[in-house]
């Protein structure tokens, strides 16, 4: 079954470079904490900004001639953070604002349905009546009944899947970035066991 999301969650952070470990990390510091102020006048929660990434990596230079070892020219420091976007008309402006503020790493979208139990158990029926119809049709084919039922299990389920339909979130006059939030498909795998007769 489809269902539209109602949440985005997106990968943001910024990477910086420096000649030192410290004045790259302090570099980062500052575009980070632009970052979180931006995010949180955004609307955005504490709760929805989790650190996802943080890394302090030397920047090697190779001789062409590998005549000599490498060499370390500096540092990069990258952190990234998992920020959840509960206003889906809301998560273009939010992407164009963190560029804005800094941001020169941005891993991905993914969009989710914050709350789909109940759609999962629209799904683990649909799949339940499924199962015994697909069952009724085998053992018609062979010749035999359905008894009683000898197991029921839940197994390889997967979570909401996108499936891309719908529109495009139009950009609008302040320029903002266009994301289409498509649809999500909700699945249950269910395993039935039928005594024959």
């Amino acid at each position: 079954m489809k269902s539209k999301p109602d949440m985005a969650v997106v990968n943001v952070g910024v990477m910086s470079q420096a000649k030192t470990a410290r004045e790259a990390l302090t570099e980062n510091t500052a575009a980070m904490q632009k970052i979180f102020a931006a995010l949180k006048a955004a609307g955005i929660e504490d709760k929805d900004i989790q650190t996802s990434n943080f890394n302090v990596n030397p920047r090697y230079q190779y001789d062409q001639n590998n005549a000599q070892p490498p060499r370390v020219v500096g540092y990069d420091v990258s952190n990234m953070v998992s920020v959840s976007v509960r206003k889906l008309d809301t998560l273009g402006q939010v992407l164009d604002t963190m560029v804005s503020e800094g941001s020169n790493q941005i891993n991905g979208i993914g969009f989710v349905i914050s709350d789909d139990e109940k759609l999962q158990d629209e799904a683990r029926k649909l799949a339940v009546a499924d199962a015994e119809r697909k069952a009724k049709l085998y053992a018609a084919t062979v010749g035999v009944t359905l008894g009683q039922i000898m197991s029921v299990s839940e197994g390889n389920f997967q979570p909401p899947q996108p499936v891309f339909y719908g529109k495009a979130v139009r950009q609008d006059s302040a320029g903002n970035v266009p994301v289409a939030a498509g649809e999500l498909t909700v699945a249950a795998d269910v395993n039935i066991t039928w005594e024959i007769k």
